[in-house]
């Protein structure tokens, strides 16, 4: 077991010099690195799924509807897609905000989509205890199967809480793992694979789950409200977003309101803070032939950038 700091140590670090891949994007997210140097995004306003080569040229891959939110490659090679239903959306100088759940809102789903052709299909709109309200982030663990957040929603006064569920690709399994969260956001796992770091933007922390085996963790008893282990609360207006992991162990979060990525040490003991200027700094992922570019999604900005890093990220299980 790791002992964990009760506070972590902070620092901030400038925002290194970074290049715009493309901007106009409709609040992007989910960025997805392949091996061609491209890179996926989904756009939550637009609805869809897009791929950015590296001259910066965008085009699209399949219009999914609803508002896609992440994604990831599974082991048939398709991108798997967690779409949050959509939302309305009001045009601000700074860029697009939600505004609120769309009238035509039916709920949240998993799609996959085949690259090469664009097509897609509708693998999930529930799991073993209801509707998926907003899913949100995802990630393939070494057994094929994925675990994937749902922030919840809101509805007037009514909030509902979000879960952390676990699902087959091929549609024959889906289960919810983990609930009660206060919107769940990002989500990933460490080196060994036998770790899950979940973010929660609502209360600013990270939370870690043991992973006993595919779709099972250990729960850690009351005060914890969920079964989690809190890796470090991110402290003041800093609310994290999705997250990726390095080939270290470290956690890369995005984060928003004091935009930019957190890296937290694995045991929570530290967290080094690089500012970037987009109030929505909302996921990074890793790619090129060593793993040392970053890719991060600015969804005020409608932009996609990218820059050298120090770390490699760690390689995901699977890839195209």
């Amino acid at each position: 077991m790791i002992r964990r700091a009760s506070e972590p140590s902070f620092r901030r670090e400038n925002a290194p010099s970074f290049k715009v891949l493309t901007d106009g994007l409709q609040f992007p997210e989910g960025p997805v690195a392949l091996s061609d140097g491209s890179v996926l995004v989904v756009e939550i306003k637009g609805g869809t799924l897009k791929r950015v080569d590296a001259s910066g040229k965008t085009t699209l891959v399949a219009d999914l509807g609803g508002g896609p939110n992440g994604a990831a490659i599974g082991p048939d090679g398709r991108c798997y897609i967690c779409n949050n239903g959509g939302h309305l959306w009001r045009d601000t100088p700074a860029g697009p905000l939600i505004a609120g759940m769309r009238p035509d809102y039916k709920g949240g789903s998993i799609q996959a989509v085949n690259l090469d052709t664009g097509t897609f299909e509708t693998l999930y709109t529930e799991h073993d205890q209801g509707k998926l309200t907003s899913p949100n982030d995802l990630v393939f663990d070494a057994f094929g199967g994925f675990w994937f957040s749902d922030t919840g929603k809101k509805e007037g006064r009514k909030l509902n809480f979000g879960s952390v569920c676990y699902a087959k690709p091929d549609g024959s399994m889906i289960k919810e793992v983990i609930w009660p969260m206060m919107s769940p956001n990002g989500v990933g796992l460490s080196p060994a694979g036998d770790r899950l770091y979940v973010a929660e933007t609502a209360t600013s922390r990270v939370w870690m789950f043991d992973i006993i085996g595919p779709g099972e963790v250990a729960k850690k008893p009351w005060p914890s409200p969920h079964g989690g282990e809190l890796v470090c609360n991110l402290g003041g207006f800093r609310n994290p977003d999705s997250l990726a992991v390095d080939a270290e162990g470290y956690i890369h979060v995005a984060t928003l309101m004091d935009p930019g990525i957190a890296r937290v040490a694995p045991d929570g003991s530290s967290v080094v803070h690089t500012s970037f200027p987009d109030l929505y700094t909302t996921n990074i992922c890793f790619g090129g032939p060593d793993l040392k570019t970053a890719y991060v999604t600015q969804t005020q900005s409608g932009r996609l950038i990218s820059f050298p890093s120090n770390v490699a990220g760690l390689k995901l299980n699977y890839n195209r």
